[in-house]
């Protein structure tokens, strides 16, 4: 992936990309995709060429959707020698630094930032979550390589809370949208509305996006949605179409939910694409978009549909409060009369909910491409 000269100085930059690339998680390949295309846009602007290696899990792979060079993340010999030449690091973004999910994953990203810096070269943080930190044995090391960092960003004012405690200085963090705010759809920056929602069928009934997740164990929270999603079908006439964002364990999980609705609406599972731009699409075509996964609820954002969050993890709270909304219920409780009366309001007058969040939504849009400006100001 490189842009020709247009104009600027003509010198072509490469940078090193780390983040939790290559698993064909459609958040974060979405994240990715954002990334690059912000990068390559800002590049042109300047009248320069840029050129990726990103770190990924499946190299092949990643070369093969996006076109650009790529190492594995785990073969410090191949990662040394893209640092080596290239002009910096960007680390980010998504919720790389947290201990949640397991103990590998700081030390792991901490490493490359460091192995960076061992070859001269800057790093960059971009648009990260932070936490959460729960070993305290890693609050050093987050903020010495972040102190050590040329320019940091997160997605919310949480996560440069959280730094700032960990003596991060607050002058040296940004906080921008994610990333993901700023994907286009594939071949053009907007479509509009008409457009979007060419591809239905004839059928005139409302389509409710569906983006569940197995979280807790006794899948009471899945039972909870599928009881949800029954009342509001016994409100209004819609048809509930699943989008699985994790291949694989996503289907699942909506397939759990579908066997459990009990006929109560027309069900569908959507595929589970690989390429970010064809589940925005995805999404576009939806008229309300109920969702567990973080990026979901920001590719409706991105769209400007209506959605419902519920909440298994802080970052969903923090996305929703950007756009001035609170969740419908959690993965502890979830009210199906409440969740069916909300839902039903937002399909009945969606205008509404755009003027509400309309400021918020393009607000977030504008500074989602600043750390890519920035970036590429400081590499000039």
């Amino acid at each position: 992936m490189q842009l020709a000269d247009q104009g600027g100085n003509g010198r072509t930059r490469k940078y090193v990309l780390s983040g939790y690339y290559g698993f064909k998680n459609s958040g974060d390949e979405a994240v990715l995709k954002s990334i690059l295309t912000a990068l390559e846009q800002e590049a042109l602007a300047r009248g320069e060429s840029v050129e990726p290696i990103v770190l990924s899990s499946d190299p092949e792979w990643t070369k093969n959707q996006y076109g650009v060079d790529a190492v594995h993340r785990m073969k410090l010999g191949e990662i040394w020698s893209a640092l080596r030449k290239s002009d910096g690091l960007i680390s980010g973004g998504g919720s790389l630094l947290q201990d949640a999910t397991g103990l590998g994953s700081i030390p792991y990203y901490l490493g490359i930032m460091e192995m960076a810096r061992w070859c001269g070269k800057p790093t960059f943080v971009y648009a990260q979550g932070i936490g959460p930190v729960n070993r305290g044995v890693y609050r050093w090391p987050i903020s010495r390589a972040f102190r050590k960092a040329k320019y940091v960003s997160v997605r919310d004012e949480e996560s440069a809370e959280l730094l700032r405690r960990f003596g991060v200085p607050m002058t040296g963090i940004a906080v921008v949208p994610d990333p993901v705010m700023g994907l286009p759809l594939a071949g053009s920056a907007e479509v509009p509305e008409e457009s979007a929602k060419e591809a239905r069928s004839t059928d005139a009934t409302p389509i409710v996006g569906v983006s569940v997740r197995f979280w807790r164990g006794d899948r009471a929270d899945l039972d909870r949605i599928a009881d949800a999603l029954g009342a509001l079908a016994g409100l209004r006439s819609v048809r509930l179409r699943f989008l699985p964002f994790h291949r694989g364990a996503d289907d699942d999980a909506s397939r759990y939910v579908m066997e459990r609705l009990g006929g109560a609406a027309p069900v569908e599972l959507a595929p589970a694409y690989e390429d970010p731009q064809r589940m925005l699409q995805e999404v576009s075509r939806c008229d309300l978009l109920f969702g567990m996964r973080l990026h979901s609820l920001i590719y409706a954002a991105n769209r400007g549909l209506p959605l419902l969050g519920l909440s298994y993890d802080p970052k969903i709270d923090q996305f929703l409060r950007r756009l001035g909304q609170k969740a419908v219920g959690s993965t502890e409780a979830l009210d199906p009369k409440r969740f069916a009366e909300q839902a039903a309001k937002l399909l009945d007058d969606p205008e509404r909910w755009r003027q509400s969040a309309g400021s918020a939504i393009e607000r977030l849009k504008r500074e989602a491409v600043e750390p890519a400006q920035r970036i590429l100001a400081y590499i000039r």
